[in-house]
């Protein structure tokens, strides 16, 4: 026997080798023991990236006769078949040295396993970063991010600008995704995005590879998520995560993400909960989760003895959630229309999750939820916050101040005073016809408040303007420090643009003195801004036609440059738009004009918010983030 043979050499170093480390092998039944043989050899990470410079740590696991397992990274022989694009150490670290693709080796003896390592350019740091930390990047709700350096209008386009790759998730994704830019995390710093599902669970992902970084579950032990409730079909086939969560990067030790999500057990019992997450671990925070429940004075739907009574399972987290001076705020939204419910606003501490303030703004009435598919609400330097409420009970009868005498304030543009972190109604515009819009379903509630910045007018007067659109398709503009609250026979409002758009189901975007509305089965369309007033009619408008939900607009730009409107299309198949912000009419980009379905994301998702940073677009899908940016 040649013992020098190289497979009996391997052999019986394996033989030994399981031996020491204990893994079992097979006896003959004639008492004599013999090894078991090595079958295969499998390789993780299967088929990874990694950018020119970077490095991947791989593991060879070895599948023997008996089947058992071992790791084999630290004896195999590794190699690389392209030693010009990554090269290999004896320890399996793979080092990328160019744009290419390679085979990634592990052998022992004649048995041998591979996998593809591709290497792609790596992308020049910007040279600044941003953060989308909440709903439509500000308070205002503008979708605004004004530091964007690397798109231009001169690379978005087909040529120079697609698909990078898409991040596969458990649910939908109804949650805009937010980002956060040189996080400290998974023992790195790394630009983070945060995706929220309906199956409850929340995601970190390293923003420019698409690596998990953690991933956790919003369930409690028993516990699934909601099902559509009433088989309404607003939010389905489960209901977990539905609004956008708010992160605060100087919350609790390494940040924090605030998070609502819905589940039930097998009761069911269906609880509506504030989770606060540790940014760099997805680790529960500050003592929570906290169970939301709530009471307020009044005697409408679903009270009893003269308090009126939130039940986690009548409502659902719609609007994005919005963090203000301390307090996470939190709007609720009914199934459909099935009550009983009405419509609250519930805030929480943001240290401590304790309950800070409650406010329910038809507790005499009925209905007048908060949806705003899927808008938060918008708030001022002065702590004001501004909401749309849905179609629900308003008060015609007016006190001496000009409020509704039973403080039922459905289907109104409301303002909320937070003095002390008290919620209070400070003012509001009603419709004349507020009665007979909210009884045929074409209310205010659909769309979502933004905020102007403060506007000179023709007489040399500074304005402060919020602005919203509902289901009528008109676009309400009211004076924040005087909304005009009702009257029956006529709108009492600062500036309105009747049948201006499609109906409002998402927000508007603000840039440059132009305001962007995407309504239903309307094109996208910019209003011009001159003397604090909007243009009557749109000084640009896109080619495309949006189906249902038409479409909330993201804007980039970098100061006053290089400005683009982003939109995403409802369908089959979801679509990505890129346009000119200085006139819609000239569309940059879109997801469909490369050969070969080069860009497409996955199947379209309604109320999806494009969230552009650092040279990326991030776009949620029924199960996916899409992740373009430059191709070169």
């Amino acid at each position: 026997m040649n013992l020098k043979r190289p497979e009996l050499l391997v052999i019986a170093s394996f033989a030994a080798f399981v031996a020491c480390s204990g893994r079992s092998s097979s006896s003959s039944s004639g008492g004599g023991g013999s090894s078991a043989t090595l079958v295969s050899i499998s390789l993780s990470p299967s088929a990874p990236s990694i950018q020119t410079g970077g490095t991947q740590q791989f593991t060879a696991t070895g599948a023997f006769s008996d089947n058992t397992t071992q790791n084999l990274t630290s004896t195999a022989t590794w190699s690389s078949s392209n030693p010009s694009v990554a090269t290999i150490t004896s320890a399996g670290v793979a080092s990328g040295v160019a744009v290419g693709t390679t085979t990634i080796k592990a052998a022992s003896g004649t048995i041998s396993g591979t996998t593809t390592l591709t290497v792609s350019a790596t992308a020049p740091p910007p040279p600044t970063t941003t953060d989308v930390l909440t709903y439509h990047n500000d308070l205002a709700r503008t979708g605004q991010n004004l530091r964007e350096t690397l798109l231009t209008r001169a690379n978005v386009d087909a040529s120079n600008f697609g698909k990078l790759f898409v991040i596969s998730v458990d649910g939908k994704v109804d949650a805009q995704p937010l980002y956060v830019s040189n996080a400290a995390i998974a023992g790195g710093t790394h630009n983070v995005l945060v995706v929220a599902t309906e199956h409850d669970s929340v995601y970190a992902f390293d923003a420019d590879t698409g690596a998990k970084l953690w991933q956790v579950s919003m369930l409690k032990t028993g516990e699934t998520t909601s099902e559509d409730r009433f088989s309404c079909g607003q939010v389905t086939p489960e209901i977990g995560v539905t609004a956008t969560p708010v992160i605060d990067r100087n919350a609790g030790p390494n940040g924090t993400v605030y998070v609502v999500a819905m589940s039930k057990n097998s009761a069911p019992t269906y609880f509506q909960r504030l989770h606060a997450l540790n940014l760099a671990t997805g680790a529960e925070e500050f003592g929570g989760p906290q169970d939301v429940h709530a009471t307020f004075p009044g005697t409408g739907a679903n009270s009893n003895g003269g308090l009126v009574l939130f039940d986690p399972g009548a409502y659902k987290e719609r609007p994005g959630l919005l963090l203000l001076n301390g307090i996470v705020y939190t709007s609720w939204s009914s199934h459909c229309d099935i009550g009983p419910y009405t419509g609250w606003i519930i805030g929480y501490d943001q240290n401590t999750l304790s309950q800070a303030t409650v406010i329910n703004i038809v507790p005499n009435g009925s209905e007048a939820s908060f949806w705003n598919s899927g808008a938060a609400p918008a708030a001022d330097a002065d702590g004001n916050i501004y909401q749309l409420a849905a179609n629900g009970t308003f008060d015609s009868t007016l006190n001496a101040n000009g409020f509704p005498s039973q403080n039922d304030f459905g289907n109104a543009f409301i303002r909320f005073s937070t003095v002390n972190n008290k919620l209070a109604v400070a003012d509001f515009f009603a419709l004349f016809n507020t009665a007979s819009e909210s009884s045929s379903d074409t209310d205010l509630g659909s769309g979502g408040a933004m905020l102007l910045p403060d506007l000179t007018d023709g007489s040399g007067v500074v304005r402060h303007l919020a602005l919203g659109a509902g289901k009528d398709g008109n676009i309400y503009v009211t004076d924040r420090d005087n909304m005009g609250k009702f009257n029956p026979s006529t709108n009492n409002i600062y500036q309105q643009l009747t049948s201006a758009i499609g109906a409002e189901f998402g927000a508007p975007a603000f840039f440059n003195n132009t305001v962007f509305f995407g309504g239903v089965s309307d094109r996208l369309k910019a209003f011009s801004i001159t003397n604090a007033k909007l243009s009557t009619s749109p000084t640009s408008q896109t080619g495309t036609t949006f189906s249902f939900p038409g479409t909330t607009p993201s804007i980039s730009a970098n100061g006053n440059a290089n400005s683009i409107v982003w939109a995403a299309e409802n369908g089959s198949t979801a679509v990505l738009h890129a346009y000119d912000a200085s006139n819609l009419a000239t569309e940059l980009y879109n997801s469909n004009q490369a050969a070969n379905a080069r860009d497409h994301f996955g199947t379209g998702n309604k109320f999806i918010v494009p969230t552009v940073a650092n040279g990326k677009v991030y776009v949620g899908t029924t199960n996916e983030v899409g992740v373009f940016g430059l191709l070169h």
